[in-house]
């Protein structure tokens, strides 16, 4: 049996997670061990769940428990267990922003322990690495493309976008929990203020972990993404920037090649989601 509770008010305390906090309030990152996120849909919730991410609580528009076979299978997962499933009428849960978008579900989720970036690429031969990648959309793509195209890992830079905020996990279809990831930090404290490794240090020690490093950007010296060279590398860290700016000059400085995408028709470059769709495909073969 569901432990369902119906909610008429969206004032309510229980709606706050979901409604009136913010993405900065449900990360907590002065204490990211007691930090949750939100998941949209029923499938980015299942594939939640799957790679073991213990939920808090569920919202559910009242009309998709009966309605809804993909919902109505999904909630079988939270039959005899203490999980709140939250239930409301549309016209409640529309005041919710972005709720249309949702397929009448969401849930809350706690976060898990961050983990050291050396830990995530054990055992990995293809990897890739946002820096400063701001915008949750593009950091959703890019999770995407890195599950279907071969790409094991995923690292970023503290000035990265979290994939976990709702949309990056939306517009992932929720591969942000199929793919292994975790930002480059030192203590492994989620946007700490503390040392960055990056770039130095952290490309120092994937060297020492046997990776070849390959910036993706528009240098005189840039190979093509195609080079044969490139794809017979045994290890190799795939390195994205910044949507506009791409990525610092120290960075592509210490990576051991520079590679882009050709383009024709006077174009320069592509929207860095799109980008890494060309690139992991290439690259990701072995």
């Amino acid at each position: 049996m569901l432990n369902i509770i119906e909610i008429n008010d969206f004032h309510c305390s229980e709606l706050d997670i979901y409604a009136r906090y913010t993405e900065a309030q449900l990360m907590n990152k002065d204490h990211p061990e007691d930090g949750i996120f939100i998941a949209e849909s029923p499938k980015v919730i299942g594939r939640a769940l799957d790679a073991g991410y213990e939920p808090v609580s569920v919202l559910v528009e009242k009309k998709q428990i009966k309605d809804n076979e993909e919902t109505k299978k999904l909630l079988q997962k939270f039959e005899n267990t203490e999980v709140p499933v939250f239930t409301a009428e549309f016209d409640v849960l529309s005041k919710l922003t972005g709720f249309k978008l949702t397929r009448g579900m969401l849930c809350a989720m706690k976060r898990k322990k961050p983990v050291k970036f050396q830990d995530v690429c054990a055992g990995k031969q293809r990897i890739a690495i946002l820096e400063n990648v701001m915008n949750p959309t593009n950091v959703g793509a890019i999770f995407r493309s890195a599950a279907a195209l071969n790409m094991e890992a995923v690292l970023l830079t503290p000035g990265c976008s979290d994939p976990l905020y709702r949309r990056s996990s939306r517009v992932s279809m929720g591969t942000v929990f199929q793919v292994p990831w975790t930002f480059i930090q030192d203590d492994n404290e989620m946007r700490c203020e503390r040392e960055n490794l990056w770039p130095e240090q952290a490309i120092m020690e994937l060297r020492d972990l046997g990776y070849k490093t390959v910036a993706l950007a528009l240098t005189d010296d840039s190979v093509s993404i195609d080079d044969p060279v490139l794809v017979q590398e045994e290890k190799l860290a795939v390195i994205l920037g910044t949507e506009g700016e791409g990525l610092m000059d120290k960075t592509i400085e210490l990576c051991d090649y520079t590679a882009k995408i050709p383009m024709s028709h006077g174009v320069d470059s592509l929207n860095v989601a799109a980008a890494s769709a060309v690139a992991f495909w290439q690259l990701g073969r072995k």
